[in-house]
């Protein structure tokens, strides 16, 4: 039995047994009335969001304001330090018609599905301990009470790095994520509201609070802030660095798309609060893998990366997770039957050498694989030679990967909106275990830039060899091919993340 196919990284749910203010410019709001004249500004289609990108750091062109009027546009804001402007328009025909302008770079639709999205994606449901388990856990002289639960810890020497320092609270690393649940007693102590937003429509809103998941929606980030820094209080769980702080980047929407214009947002307010860390646990929605051959594709890879990099300049290390489909992201080709998630998904062969899932594989950013409790790489988890940059605990099937006792489940426990705590697994749960000790690299050198931090991860990371072969539910056939040498291979890249060399070295 394998892990339940997904169709985004953001969480496996697996059965028991077995996703500022120098730095924008904020616009009139132009609408489609200066466009009555133009005969290819009908407004007779759903009304969509775009990305048009400029040339950066030259404010919006007087003359693309005024096409973007023309074509039945609406600015929302425009990110003028990375040249990214948010517009909606019910024309159908808008980024064909805006791309002929001189100055745009690329212009493309973020969404098939009208504002808001009418469908909702799977987050995964976490498997929740009852308020009995929780009571009766037992921990050791300086644990938490959940900690014994939490084999991920030692598997990357957590708890001895604990030993030593548990990380500065001058060091924030964010969740951009589905919104993070401050109040939660193992966040709350060390949450930086000032980082926190929610982002979801493109535009900062700095609303208190705004940054939290609603009862309805996933408990998705809270898990993964939890994960990264859950507080050493003697309360549920301890995070990777329990000592920094944590904040909540809200750009997942109600129904659980994470849209470019979200992301965007995410990460130029992450590099305008001086925000060490992100942690990206998720794929930009509606595409699994964007395509620079089709225009409209080619401008959400255009202005996410733009909005990594903005960042990366800005001292900030992006974390991403792989995803959770076990694809070779290093092969010649692979069939994406997921796409657009908010359409009509149909199956389509792309080479992902030219079709970009983002922001994983964006360039500067730190691709995250699973492993399991054995230290496998996890069975759903995907991989590629010159793709994975290094490996963390995300989980697997307890029939899988086991975990030695006092641990029961080979998933990963962590914090849960509303004051409770349950499992989940996915590379999702990975990319945090390297966001903690990314923080903690950045503990132990304060003043050391985003590369040198990369620089140190990887090289302080574990060797591990290819796992040959393997055929993870035992059934005699190979389930996914490794290539690469111990010290940097496609299934963990340079090794498995280690925090206590992170807080040694």
């Amino acid at each position: 039995m394998t892990a339940p196919k997904q169709r985004y990284r953001r969480a496996l749910a697996i059965p028991a047994g077995m996703a500022l203010a120098t730095a924008l410019a904020f616009l009139p709001d132009v609408t489609a009335s200066a466009a009555d004249h133009s005969p290819a500004a009908t407004a007779d289609g759903p009304l969509l969001s775009y990305v048009v990108n400029v040339r950066p750091g030259h404010g919006v062109p007087a003359h693309v304001q005024k096409a973007i009027a023309e074509a039945g546009g609406s600015v929302v804001i425009a990110y003028d330090r990375i040249g990214v402007i948010v517009v909606h328009s019910a024309n159908p025909g808008f980024a064909r018609q805006i791309r002929t302008v001189r100055g745009v770079d690329s212009a493309g639709a973020t969404r098939n599905a009208p504002l808001p999205a009418q469908s909702t994606t799977d987050m995964g449901t976490p498997k929740v301990l009852s308020a009995g388990q929780v009571a009766g856990a037992r921990a050791a002289d300086g644990q938490d009470p959940l900690e014994p639960l939490q084999w991920d810890l030692p598997a990357i020497k957590a708890d001895k790095a604990h030993e030593k320092t548990l990380g500065s609270p001058d060091v924030t690393v964010a969740v951009i994520d589905t919104g993070v649940d401050d109040t939660h007693p193992d966040i709350a102590p060390n949450f930086d509201r000032s980082a926190s937003v929610n982002c979801v429509s493109g535009k900062p809103d700095t609303t208190d609070g705004a940054w939290r998941p609603s009862a309805s929606e996933s408990p998705h980030g809270t898990h993964v802030a939890g994960e990264i820094a859950g507080a050493k209080n003697g309360v549920g769980i301890t995070g990777v660095a329990p000592g920094v702080e944590v904040a909540g980047i809200k750009v997942g929407n109600p129904k659980g798309y994470f849209y470019t214009e979200a992301v965007v947002c995410g990460f130029v307010w992450a590099a305008e609060h001086h925000v060490d860390v992100t942690n990206n646990s998720y794929y930009t929605d509606p595409w699994y893998f964007n395509c620079i051959g089709d225009p409209d594709q080619k401008a959400l890879v255009d202005a996410i990366t733009r909005a990594t990099r903005y960042a990366e300049r800005k001292g900030t290390v992006n974390v991403a997770a792989a995803g959770n489909e076990n694809y070779d992201l290093a092969s010649d080709s692979i069939t994406d039957p997921s796409s657009p998630n908010d359409g009509t998904p149909s199956d389509r062969v792309v080479d992902p050498h030219t079709c970009y899932d983002i922001p994983t594989q964006l360039p500067g950013v730190v691709t995250v694989a699973a492993t399991g409790a054995k230290g496998l790489k996890s069975s759903f988890s995907n991989y590629g030679l010159g793709v994975i940059d290094i490996a963390a605990p995300g989980g697997d099937s307890t029939a899988y990967q086991k975990p030695a006792p006092p641990a029961t489940s080979g998933q990963i426990l962590g914090p849960l909106p509303g004051g409770k705590w349950g499992y989940m697994a996915g590379t999702s749960m990975a990319a945090p275990h390297v966001a903690g000790v990314a923080a903690l690299i950045k503990s132990t050198h304060p003043h050391a830039p985003a590369s040198l931090v990369k620089a140190l991860l990887y090289a302080e990371a574990d060797a591990t060899p290819c796992t040959d072969p393997y055929d993870i539910n035992g059934d005699g056939k190979v389930d996914a091919v490794c290539e690469g040498p111990r010290n940097y291979n496609g299934f963990y890249g340079f090794g498995t993340a280690d925090a206590l060399a992170a807080v040694t070295g």
